[in-house]
């Protein structure tokens, strides 16, 4: 009978770096991504992928990092909200989010920056807020109420 994976060398790149690193096989993503590589914009919310507060990019599609295995992400790309801004400056979108105060204690910013990053690349143009809403679905956020969060990113789609 064959013994079951402990752990795994997986090879990846990060926010644009190339890693390889040894990983216990029931290691969540998010915390292979906070806990091992120090990234620790990804938040844990709930651990059941209900709030999207752990949403990271894999090959460029939204994915809630509770619920995948740090091993099943083993040759991907990985973009975390660190990967945003490498200069140190604020992105357009980070900007957006500021001007139109659509955040407040932040535990949803860079799951919502993520998010708005996918919408914003798929759906060049597009403005109506019922889009908006549906693309940000996926993450809770208990302060802003989602209005300033729907017109920061409407006012990137009208620069398109």
């Amino acid at each position: 009978m064959t013994e079951p994976l402990s752990s795994k060398r997986i090879a990846l790149t990060v926010n644009g770096e190339q890693i390889e690193y040894d990983v216990e096989a029931r290691r969540l993503l998010v915390h292979f991504l906070r806990d091992d590589l120090d990234l620790t914009g990804t938040h844990v919310g709930c651990d059941t992928g209900n709030c999207g507060a752990c949403s990271v990019l894999v090959n460029a599609q939204l994915v809630k990092s509770c619920m995948l295995l740090a091993i099943q992400a083993d040759g991907a790309t990985i973009e975390t909200v660190e990967s945003l801004s490498g200069d140190g400056e604020l992105t357009p979108l980070q900007q957006a989010f500021t001007d139109h105060h659509a955040l407040q204690c932040g535990f949803c910013t860079p799951a919502m920056l993520l998010t708005a990053q996918e919408f914003l690349r798929d759906n060049p143009g597009e403005t109506r807020d019922e889009a908006i809403r549906e693309a940000i679905s996926g993450v809770t956020c208990r302060c802003t109420g989602y209005q300033q969060i729907v017109e920061a990113i409407r006012s990137m789609a009208e620069r398109a």
